[in-house]
């Protein structure tokens, strides 16, 4: 496999499009004669609907219909199951009764012949409820109802048992908010029906799974559904399965014979399309005089639903980053009036990293161990929660460079001893981890009579570069040149593919690709080598491919030619993959050192600098990596300082859901040093390419990272996120004169 393209940062080849507009999202698409839909959202968080006054929104100009619980047709739940591949995150079809679970749920859907008309009518539709107390957070859910156990639990040896009379020992609780996803693309679709046909524009993860649950909840053959999907702007997980406003927009186009185009409003964004849910987490560790662990047990309950179970698995990394022998993992979820949490960049581990690498550094600081030392001396050297190997781990390794290239052993450890002129330095640090998962995959390639190469795979581009990296994997193995290479993506009459999400794409479509691109290299050896071919007496074995040709005993013929010379259009190849084997632990590694300053004098705080080693397998994209990476760690700095969707205890209606006070970091918040090192080592086990997927790690640890400069400088251990500087106001090292 040459490096010349694999391993090298070509631009994306699907950017021209995106900057000059021709890029097609779904709400571009304008079907003829499409109709427009606005949804009627509850204003209450519990209770039901008891009465709905249409009248004056019937009057409205270009009202088409309006449709709510009494009015809608039956339909079928989707199983939601990851394994028939039809999963969903909420469950509950929309207007399926009239109960209310959240603020924000679908009530009614007014469809209309413009936009305007159909969102000014549906601000007529009048809502009478039924209004029952509304259970607003996790405490409330707890003291309401307990809790449930949920999946991922993990024991081994007795940590209750060595964490009582150990030499150093610590018991914590940290909470991590709700977070909302808000990508730059609202959640949209676009549905039309031909006779008992639906084909549907959506801005989706995962167009698979959305034809097939699609399939089940109308009842039609998955080869009836067509779901499109070439351009996302992002979902950061929100986009992984469908939601209500799909089902809604699909069944309004079927009853009104009419496209119907249903792109979900901002503030609804924040209720009825997921979030990261609310966790409270609970760590206690424990260590010998040697400063190694000998008990740790990380508990945590996170919010879910009424209508479905979400489990945010915190303690998925815990299990095996450590070495420990005595170690507990355990989650519960509590109800509450919300809509449905689902994935969010690094679900789990986000937050569960959060708690557990700030422990860490609790741990350490009670041990009298640097907090580096302390890691290095504790980090697992296989996967003790499966007994298995580890594929490839390099933590060590880039936890030391990123130490060294940092400045880390400069660190003075006493707390607020560091000082340039009025602000006090912190240093932090934190690891960062995540699994590494292959899917199965299909994939299809044809060497084109022009010269081209044409790719067909039903994932996802999500704005991370897929259409680049696959396009990269085929010219390694013809040698053409990226621009003769067309990728097609996102559209389920392609061969299926992958949900783009769990940083499993790159992983899972490579090799699909690049074995459907030699099976089109053996079929145009065939051509090559049959009785009207340029190698007639050859055997195909022994014919080589390389740089667009075919060669064999010196004699070199283009491609081209073969296929020219007997009139064929295209040779054709198609694979399907597999999924990971299980003989070993598949992970990335990483470690992220951040510095802060802190102005007690005008409490100012920010970060300063990031220096973050990422150990991801091969890299197949240094430019898209990269990007990767620096755009996981804003995010990062974002669950650290700013992200949280506020609700009122009262009534559980969100309070910031908008994009003026649900706070994200701007330019002005951005590290004026941002240092990302990739390890490169190719991790051969897990794939040909060697590549893991690098999408998720860059955010994990980073809140711990910048929790712990954070004390590092001010003496204050935050444990509740976000890190708001007037948490800091009350616990501030005096500031010496200048």
């Amino acid at each position: 496999m040459s490096d010349s393209i694999i391993g090298a940062g070509p631009k994306r080849i699907d950017g021209q499009r995106k900057v000059t507009g021709t890029a097609l999202y779904a709400a571009d698409h304008h079907p003829d004669n499409m109709a427009y839909g606005y949804g009627v959202f509850s204003t209450i968080a519990r209770g039901s609907v008891t009465g709905l006054d249409l009248d004056a929104a019937r009057q409205s100009p270009g009202v088409i219909d309006i449709f709510h619980h009494d009015h809608f047709p039956d339909l079928h739940r989707s199983p939601a199951s990851m394994a028939q591949g039809n999963k969903v995150e909420e469950t509950r079809l929309p207007f399926e009764d009239n109960q209310v679970h959240y603020e924000g749920q679908f009530v009614a859907l007014v469809v209309a012949d413009t936009f305007e008309n159909a969102r000014a009518a549906a601000r007529k539709v009048g809502v009478s409820y039924q209004r029952d107390d509304a259970i607003a957070n996790l405490d409330q859910g707890v003291k309401a109802h307990g809790t449930t156990s949920g999946s991922g639990n993990h024991e081994r040896g007795d940590a209750p048992a060595n964490f009582d009379g150990a030499a150093h020992s610590i018991d914590v609780t940290y909470t991590t908010p709700v977070e909302t996803h808000n990508p730059m693309e609202m959640h949209a679709s676009v549905a039309s029906w031909e006779g008992d046909r639906l084909t549907i524009y959506e801005s989706s993860q995962g167009v698979v799974q959305q034809r097939n649950a699609l399939a089940k909840i109308f009842g039609i053959p998955q080869g009836y559904v067509r779901v499109e999907s070439p351009f996302i702007g992002s979902g950061f997980g929100a986009k992984l399965w469908m939601w209500p406003h799909a089902v809604a927009a699909s069944a309004a186009a079927r009853e009104t014979g009419r496209p119907v185009q249903l792109v979900v409003p901002r503030q609804q964004m924040f209720t009825t399309t997921g979030h990261r849910p609310e966790t409270r987490q609970r760590l206690r560790l424990a260590t010998d005089n040697n400063g190694r662990l000998v008990s740790l047990r990380h508990e945590s309950i996170n919010t879910t639903s009424f209508t479905d179970q979400y489990v945010e698995t915190c303690g998925s990394v815990t299990k095996s980053l450590y070495s420990c022998p005595n170690l507990t993992v355990s989650h519960e979820t509590t109800q509450v009036n919300r809509g449905t949490p689902t994935s969010m960049r690094a679900p789990g581990a986000a937050p569960g990293l959060f708690a557990l690498e700030s422990a860490i550094d609790e741990m350490a600081h009670a041990a009298g161990v640097d907090p580096l030392e302390f890691r290095m001396n504790n980090y697992a050297d296989r996967d003790e929660s499966q007994d298995l190997d580890f594929s490839s781990n390099h933590i060590r390794e880039a936890t030391e460079k990123a130490a060294e290239k940092f400045g880390w052993h400069d660190r003075n450890p006493e707390v607020g001893s560091m000082r340039d002129g009025h602000e006090i330095v912190g240093y932090g640090m934190a690891a960062c981890n995540w699994e590494a998962i292959k899917r199965e995959c299909e994939a299809r390639v044809s060497l084109r009579a022009d010269g081209t190469a044409y790719v067909t795979c039903a994932t996802q581009d999500i704005g991370t570069g897929t259409y680049t990296i696959i396009a990269q994997a085929v010219s390694d193995l013809t040698g053409l040149p990226l621009e003769k290479i067309t990728v097609r993506l996102g559209d389920t009459s392609y061969p299926e593919g992958p949900v783009s999400g769990g940083s499993w794409v790159t992983a899972t479509t490579l090799p699909a690709v690049a074995a459907a691109t030699r099976e089109a290299i053996e079929e145009l050896k065939g051509y090559a080598t049959s009785d009207k071919g340029d190698f007639a007496d050859a055997d195909s074995d022994s014919l080589e491919f390389e740089d667009g040709q075919l060669t064999h005993n010196g004699q070199r013929v283009n491609y081209v030619d073969v296929l020219k010379g007997q009139k064929l259009a295209s040779a054709d190849g198609h694979a399907h993959t597999q999924g990971a084997d299980d003989r070993y632990s598949y992970r990335s590694f990483g470690a992220h050192f951040v510095e802060v300053r802190w102005d007690p004098g005008i409490s100012s705080l920010r970060v300063a600098r990031v220096v973050s080693a990422i150990d991801v397998g091969r890299v197949i994209n240094s430019m898209t990596a990269r990007n990767q990476v620096e755009g996981a760690i804003v995010m990062g700095l974002g669950m650290a300082h700013f992200e949280a969707t506020e609700y009122d205890a009262r009534n559980a209606r969100p309070v910031n859901n908008d994009y003026a006070e649900y706070v994200v970091p701007v330019h002005a918040d951005q590290p004026p040093e941002v240092d990302v090192i990739l390890l490169d080592y190719p991790d051969l086990e897990f794939n040909e390419f060697g590549a893991r997927g690098i999408g998720e790690i860059g955010i994990t640890g980073m809140a711990a990272a910048v929790a712990n400069a954070v004390y590092h400088a001010t003496g204050k251990r935050v444990r509740d996120l976000p890190i708001f500087k007037e948490k800091l106001m009350d616990n501030i090292p005096a500031v010496q004169s200048a």
